[in-house]
């Protein structure tokens, strides 16, 4: 579905470096790293709305620069909130989206707007900043988009319409023919949904895989500071030390299984937190 190669992107305080990915039909990418870390960047480059200074990106096996318009036909995308043309009523602003598209399908974004419970006569100024959020995804889903492209889509959103996005997600790409791509900061929506992840820390991808195998590559080791012999230590990832003891991340292939110190799965915040953590050294 999204086939993305050595992606670059040059700014005076800020670079993006190489970044490169798969994306398979049928699934959701998520995609992770702290506020700029260059997530935003690789979305925006990926659809040509900033120019990136090098790479490729491929979407339905056609290079995106060269096929741009017929490609975005294909892509449903969201930067935030809906705030555009605020002044103007959901209806009028719709009534313009909808005319870039070939396959807009009315009944479709209607029940959108049912679910969400969105008045199409109301003025978008007028919108809440979560109500902003799933207008801005009803317009994202209406016209029958191959590759989904969202930016912190749960960002704003009560943990109630955060569940009900997941299961739309999980519903678009139920017949195995669109895939979604959505960075977020909130990881355990990730932990729910994402087949794979893609990690990024200071515009350079340092994690690309299913989020199985992150996962399972890793414990969360905690102890007593007597516990961290200096070995331990040189096998920490993100060692964190306090007045009872310590914690860090650890590769499994690196642990001892005759280890007396506790060791737990981590979650995609743990990695997100302990592999930041690394990097900053």
């Amino acid at each position: 579905m999204l086939e993305v190669k050595n992606l670059c992107k040059h700014y005076p305080k800020f670079d993006l470096v190489d970044v490169s990915f798969e994306l398979p039909t049928g699934y959701i990418m998520g995609f992770i790293g702290m506020n700029g870390a260059g997530k935003t960047t690789t979305l925006k480059s990926i659809l040509n709305i900033v120019r990136p200074d090098n790479g490729e990106v491929k979407i339905l096996g056609k290079d995106m620069s060269k096929n741009e318009i017929e490609i975005k036909k294909e892509i449903g995308f969201m930067f935030g909130p809906m705030d555009c043309y605020s002044h103007y009523t959901i209806k009028k602003v719709a009534d313009v989206y909808k005319r870039f598209f070939d396959k807009w399908d009315d009944s479709l974004y209607e029940n959108y707007l049912t679910k969400f419970n969105i008045d199409e006569n109301k003025k978008i100024s007028d919108l809440s900043a979560g109500m902003k959020v799933k207008l801005g995804i009803a317009f994202a889903l209406s016209h029958e988009a191959k590759l989904i492209i969202l930016d912190e889509p749960t960002s704003g959103l009560d943990p109630i319409a955060r569940d009900e996005l997941l299961d739309i997600m999980r519903e678009v790409i139920a017949n195995g023919d669109k895939s979604i791509l959505f960075s977020t900061h909130i990881t355990s929506d990730l932990d729910k949904c994402a087949d794979f992840i893609i990690f990024i820390r200071n515009g350079k991808l340092i994690a690309n895989s299913t989020k199985d195998d992150l996962i399972n590559k890793y414990y969360v080791l905690s102890g007593k500071k007597a516990d961290l012999t200096n070995e331990l230590k040189s096998k920490l990832i993100g060692l964190k030390n306090n007045e009872f003891g310590f914690s860090g991340l650890i590769e499994r292939k690196d642990f001892e299984k005759d280890s007396q110190v506790q060791k737990e799965k981590p979650n995609l915040e743990d990695l997100m937190i302990y592999l930041n953590r690394e990097e900053d050294k």
